[in-house]
C-alpha cells in the first residue's frame, strides 16, 4: 500500500517548506530519494505524482518537497501564486532549504541511504550539494542546467540592479513573473560556490545525467558539459524529449508520458546498481 504523508519544515526568509514522503509502508530500511525541482517548478506540478508512486513501487521513499520561495503556498498548492516570495528568491535560500530537507532526512531515517534527483534547475542545486555533503549517496539529473546565470540574458543585469526588478515570463499562464535583484546580487557574492561545472568536477559519487535531445529550454549540449566535467558520470540521451519528458501542467492521465517512462526506468536502473 502507497502512503503519502506531508510535511512542513522551516525554510529560509521566515517561510516554510512543505513536503511528502510517498513510500510503501509494508517495506522498511528502504532508500530515500529526494526530488529537487526546477525554476517555477513545484513538488505537484504535472506527473511528479506519478514518477514519486512510481519509485515507491520500486522500494524507495520518495520526497518530493517546495522549496520555500517556489512562490506555492497551502491555500493553492497546484500553481506559482505568492509572486513576493517568488520574487525574493536567491541561490542562498535554495541550498539551505536543501540542506534542511537533508537534515530531517537523515536524522527521521538514519539508517538508510540518501539519493538525490534534481530537475532543471534543481539539478544545479543537487550538483552543487552532492559535491561537499557526503550524506549523499547517488545523484541523477535530470535536463539539468550547468551555469545559474544561463536563466537570464547578461544584458538584463545592469538594469536590474539599477532598477531593482526584472520580470520572467511563465510559458504557461504568459503571467510576468518578478525577480528581485537580491537573487543577482546573491549569485554574484558566491560565484566560485555557486559554479555549477566546478562543483560537478568534484563530484566523486555514482551521477547520472538524463537529458532530452529536443530540450529547447536547456540544450543537449548542456549535458555533454556537464559529462566533460566530470567524466566519471554516466550520460544517457533521451530520444526526442523535450525539458519535462512529455509531461504538462496540469496533468490528468493516470499513465506517465513514454519519455518520463523511459526516465523514471533508467533512474532506476541506476540507483539500483
Amino acid at each position: 500500500m502507497i502512503e503519502k504523508k506531508q510535511f512542513i519544515l522551516s525554510g529560509s526568509g521566515d517561510k516554510t517548506i512543505t513536503g511528502d514522503l510517498i513510500y510503501d509502508e509494508s517495506k522498511t530500511n528502504i532508500p530515500s530519494v529526494i526530488f529537487v525541482h526546477g525554476f517555477k517548478g513545484f513538488k505537484d506540478w504535472g506527473a511528479h505524482h506519478l514518477t514519486a508512486a512510481y519509485f515507491a513501487a520500486h522500494g524507495y521513499r520518495y520526497i518530493k518537497f517546495n522549496l520555500s520561495h517556489s512562490g506555492v503556498n497551502a491555500n493553492k498548492p497546484d500553481d506559482v501564486t505568492d509572486m513576493d516570495a517568488f520574487a525574493a528568491n536567491t541561490f542562498s535560500y535554495e541550498l539551505k532549504d536543501i540542506d534542511t530537507v537533508i537534515n530531517y532526512v537523515a536524522h527521521t531515517f538514519p539508517q538508510d541511504p540518501i539519493y538525490m534527483i534534481g530537475h532543471s534547475r534543481g539539478g544545479g542545486l543537487a550538483i552543487i550539494k552532492a559535491a561537499d555533503d557526503e550524506r549523499i549517496q547517488k545523484i541523477v539529473t535530470w535536463s539539468s542546467i550547468a551555469d545559474f546565470s544561463s536563466l537570464w540574458k547578461k544584458e538584463q543585469e545592469e538594469q536590474w540592479l539599477s532598477e531593482g526588478q526584472i520580470f520572467v515570463e511563465n510559458a504557461r499562464t504568459k503571467e510576468k513573473m518578478p525577480l528581485n535583484s537580491t537573487l543577482l546580487s546573491d549569485f554574484n557574492a558566491h560565484k566560485h560556490e555557486y559554479n555549477i561545472i566546478n562543483a560537478a568536477s568534484r563530484i566523486s559519487i555514482p551521477w547520472l545525467i538524463l537529458h532530452g535531445d529536443d530540450d529547447v529550454n536547456v540544450n543537449f549540449s548542456t549535458a555533454q558539459h556537464l559529462a566533460q566535467a566530470q567524466p566519471k558520470a554516466k550520460l544517457q540521451k533521451i530520444a526526442g524529449a523535450n525539458h519535462v519528458f512529455g509531461a504538462s501542467h496540469p496533468y490528468t492521465s493516470a499513465e506517465m508520458p513514454a519519455q518520463l517512462q523511459e526516465v523514471c526506468e533508467k533512474t532506476l536502473d541506476f540507483l539500483k546498481s
